[in-house]
């Protein structure tokens, strides 16, 4: 089947969310609802950003490509689980998988230094934060994570696949893939550690120190309203970042060819692709006063 790096499977089979019959009709009713809810809020948000000239601001420039990231990542995993939970060939093309694997790397590495763009964003003086900067950090966002997915995605797919097409989860990604290859996984499983390492702790380390000046800066706030309104300010943002690198660092941190230790993380797998993402815009849109308000004002009718 194989010659050298090359490989003549055509397609996967994905095992999906669970091997139980009677439960994937009530999961892809809940998956669907999830992803609907994904789809309007994230959509949403971006939408009122920009219809309402009072966020017009860093903050929300940010915060809508955040918006965006979360609808293209949950986009490139959510349509396919759903389908294959409705159907009984649970296949996916071998261009498809790579398509795949590549979108999903992309998005989730760009949101990975996007938090942390946005918690230098409130550190920072506003007057610093022009339109151009908060452009260029975007740009290069959006850069470094598409660029470290290709070199990701070529890495899996220099190797070759000849034992077994199946693969133990409901998505193309790496670690089952690694299961999966007949190859010499090493190389790649090293490049893999490395890159989560260095991905995960860089943009946590940025949003520590961020924060740790922020902290300082707060604190010397003389009344205890204007510590109370400046610590509800950031509560949104520190509340994102804990949902996403505490399951980040539970699910990517691991031995990648680990085979069938894969199966116990699906639930946190979905957590991560298609509820974090939904949680996002939930999390942004009740907990910040502007949010809210110019959505009233956009459901009422009223000028934005």
């Amino acid at each position: 089947m194989t010659k050298g790096n090359r490989t003549t499977v055509t397609e996967f089979v994905l095992m999906g969310f669970t091997d139980r019959p009677e439960l994937q009709l009530p999961l892809s009713v809940v998956f669907l609802v999830i992803y609907l809810i994904t789809l309007v809020g994230n959509l949403g948000m971006i939408l009122l950003i920009r219809a309402d000239s009072r966020l017009h601001t860093p903050m929300y420039y940010f915060l809508s490509h955040l918006a965006f990231i979360d609808l293209c990542y949950s986009s490139s995993i959510g349509p396919k689980m759903l389908q294959n939970l409705l159907v009984k060939k649970k296949t996916i093309s071998f261009s498809g998988c790579f398509a795949q694997l590549y979108f999903s790397g992309a998005f989730a590495t760009t949101g990975c230094f996007l938090l942390p763009t946005m918690a230098y964003d409130r550190y920072v003086a506003i007057s610093i934060m022009t339109q151009r900067v908060c452009r260029e950090l975007v740009i290069g966002v959006y850069t470094y994570g598409f660029r470290n997915s290709v070199i990701q995605t070529a890495l899996t797919f220099q190797l070759s696949f000849c034992d077994s097409s199946v693969i133990h989860h409901f998505y193309c990604a790496d670690p089952p893939l690694l299961a999966l290859s007949c190859s010499d996984t090493h190389n790649k499983e090293k490049q893999l550690m490395i890159f989560s390492a260095v991905n995960l702790t860089g943009s946590l380390l940025t949003i520590f120190i961020s924060y740790i000046y922020i902290l300082f800066s707060i604190i010397k706030i003389q009344s205890s309203e204007g510590k109370c309104k400046a610590f509800s300010t950031h509560a949104s943002h520190l509340t994102v970042v804990t949902i996403f690198y505490g399951t980040l660092f539970f699910m990517y941190l691991q031995h990648p060819k680990a085979g069938n230790s894969w199966k116990p993380n699906k639930e946190v797998s979905v957590f991560y692709s298609l509820v974090i993402p939904m949680l996002n815009s939930l999390i942004y849109r009740l907990r910040n006063t502007e949010v809210k308000d110019a959505l009233k004002k956009m459901l009422e009718g009223k000028e934005l």
